[in-house]
């Protein structure tokens, strides 16, 4: 399975901030807001990643995350000129993706919870149809939202933000596909706001019986940072939870070293080019306390 990032988009809700950089390249507490949606790919067994965004900031991704090397990953990188809505990234990443199945997640999409790479991984393994996610929020107008049948609980029916929604649930920023998503996306028309709406996309699979969702519940946070508000609130949650626990949220050097994925040396080597800070003081310290372990 390959990966794609979403890292498109004007950010105009976090206008002046963003007008002069790309929404998810901002500090989320401690590091670059895409090391979040990257960790998550990377959890599921994902190392060929694409990463697609705005032509004016490819070369700032380029050079935060290089050639995905640093973290034993494989990653790529293509441009969406204008916001034509997220299933457009199947169109843009056609010929990355191939034969593989592959993976989408939003680049302002946070998730953290205990088992939460088993769930990736299960998502990641399913030979046929799509895997989504679901999140009770109090605002479902605002998002995508699935409902589902009272005595099978199976998903009965997805809306783009409707303005009665049926249930509390919203469609979260990470969805699984098998390969026949490409042809889809590309089948896809525009919806009254001009955009190749991912809603369409898993109805195309609910319509015929392979759209698996997955609910997370209670232990699970999914965190938009569209907002000014909701950026400062996944800070803060990140923040908390780290000082907590005494470890990081979506460390990629970590994870790729528990992975097996870089060697301690190299971990090592990228703690000295970050240079004297906490973040590299981490890294030294988790390379330490899991070679211990």
């Amino acid at each position: 399975m390959k990966g794609i990032i979403l890292a498109g988009g004007t950010g105009s809700r976090l206008f002046p901030v963003t007008i002069s950089i790309s929404k998810q390249l901002l500090p989320v507490h401690d590091k670059p807001m895409i090391y979040y949606p990257l960790g998550i790919l990377m959890l599921a067994g994902i190392r060929e990643i694409l990463v697609i965004t705005r032509s004016r900031d490819r070369w700032l991704f380029e050079e935060l995350l290089g050639d995905g090397s640093v973290f034993g990953l494989s990653i790529a990188y293509a441009e969406q000129p204008e916001p034509n809505g997220l299933a457009e990234a199947f169109v843009i990443g056609r010929d990355f993706i191939g034969d593989s199945a592959v993976a989408l997640i939003l680049g302002d999409n946070i998730f953290y919870g205990a088992g939460l790479p088993e769930i990736c991984r299960e998502a990641a393994a399913r030979e046929s149809g799509a895997t989504i996610f679901a999140y009770r929020v109090d605002d479902p107008q605002r998002y995508g939202v699935v409902s589902f049948d009272g005595q099978t609980g199976l998903a009965e029916t997805i809306e783009e933000k409707p303005e009665r929604p049926r249930s509390s649930w919203a469609v979260t920023g990470l969805y699984f596909y098998e390969n026949s998503v490409v042809d889809i996306a590309a089948s896809i028309r525009p919806s009254a706001r001009g955009e190749l709406e991912i809603t369409d996309v898993n109805r195309a699979y609910l319509a015929r019986g392979d759209l698996h969702v997955c609910r997370l519940g209670r232990g699970f946070a999914w965190l938009d940072t569209g907002t000014h508000d909701s950026l400062h609130d996944a800070a803060s949650f990140v923040r908390t939870i780290e000082h907590r626990q005494g470890v990081k949220i979506m460390c990629p050097e970590e994870i790729a070293f528990e992975l097996g994925y870089v060697s301690a040396d190299q971990v090592l080597k990228r703690a000295e080019l970050l240079g004297k800070n906490d973040y590299a003081a981490y890294l030294r310290r988790r390379i330490r306390e899991l070679a211990d372990a």
